[in-house]
């Protein structure tokens, strides 16, 4: 029997994200947290504040790498373990700089829950079980609590009405949606080699895994039938030969690899993120 079958979703939820984010589901979790960021932008109180601090623009690819490391290390080694309480303390003290609104917070950490459950049912090696999907909430929820989190729903079910609501009301188009998003799929356009000639499908590439209202936030059109075809259409072969393959032996967490900002050089958790204003060469506000 498969080790996540026999654990409790509240009282095992550290070890079963370990289990799913770096044996189950590594790439894939990677990938829906991209589109979980991506998604917080849609909302113009977010994507305002952070837009105007220029860290995309200016300094992307390390906002990238801090952001995904950070998030890696209490996936890894949870949000109970040193490291685990060093990396929401610091993501705390880059949040306190600013005036954020509890249900922005809120908005953000349901993204972090159900971008993976959604992904992982669409083109995962297999959908998650409602074990899982219960785990990661929990995990997420008490993430949210360290994090001096209000009002955090409860469970899995609600956690999806406040942000379908939440959607509702604050979902739109606005310029700094806009920015921010071609400002993050420039990091990602700038990974492929400038001579190849394919940066220009990053964009249609992402539109066309992304929902209506997203693309509608960032005011980008659909994306053109064959490219959608070929991208939902490759992860989903990817599916079908993953299933063939056996189980993960080792563990393959973002923070464990190389990154373009770091290369193999180790890190401190505590130098992360922006530097603060008076340690800057401009006068931007540092991002969160």
């Amino acid at each position: 029997m498969n080790e996540l079958d026999q654990m409790d979703a509240l009282a095992d939820n550290e070890r079963m994200v370990h289990l799913l984010a770096g044996y189950e589901f590594p790439w894939d979790f990677i990938r829906s947290l991209e589109l979980a960021l991506m998604r917080s932008y849609t909302i113009p109180r977010i994507s305002r504040l952070l837009d105007v601090t220029g860290e995309f623009r200016e300094r992307g690819q390390k906002r990238y790498d801090d952001t995904a490391i950070l998030v890696a290390e209490f996936l890894k080694h949870g949000y109970s373990s040193e490291r685990g309480t060093a990396a929401i303390d610091r993501m705390n003290e880059q949040h306190a700089q600013f005036s954020i609104r509890n249900e922005d917070y809120l908005f953000v950490l349901s993204t972090f829950v159900l971008d993976p459950i959604d992904w992982m049912a669409k083109f995962g090696r297999r959908p998650m079980s409602e074990r899982e999907a219960d785990a990661l909430c929990n995990f997420w929820i008490e993430v949210g609590r360290r994090m001096h989190l209000s009002d955090i729903p409860a469970d899995l079910a609600a956690l999806r009405e406040f942000a379908h609501n939440y959607t509702r009301d604050h979902c739109r188009y606005d310029d700094a949606n806009q920015r921010l998003a071609e400002a993050t799929l420039k990091i990602a356009s700038d990974w492929l080699p400038a001579g190849v000639g394919l940066r220009w499908l990053v964009k249609p590439a992402a539109s066309a895994l992304m929902d209506k209202p997203m693309r509608d936030a960032f005011g980008f059109p659909a994306a053109p039938w064959p490219i959608q075809l070929a991208v939902t259409g490759m992860l989903k072969l990817r599916r079908l030969a993953l299933r063939l393959l056996p189980r993960r032996k080792k563990s393959a967490f973002f923070c464990d690899a190389p990154t373009r900002t770091y290369g193999a050089c180790p890190y401190r958790i505590d130098q992360l993120g922006p530097c603060p204003r008076a340690n800057r060469d401009d006068d931007t506000t540092p991002s969160i």
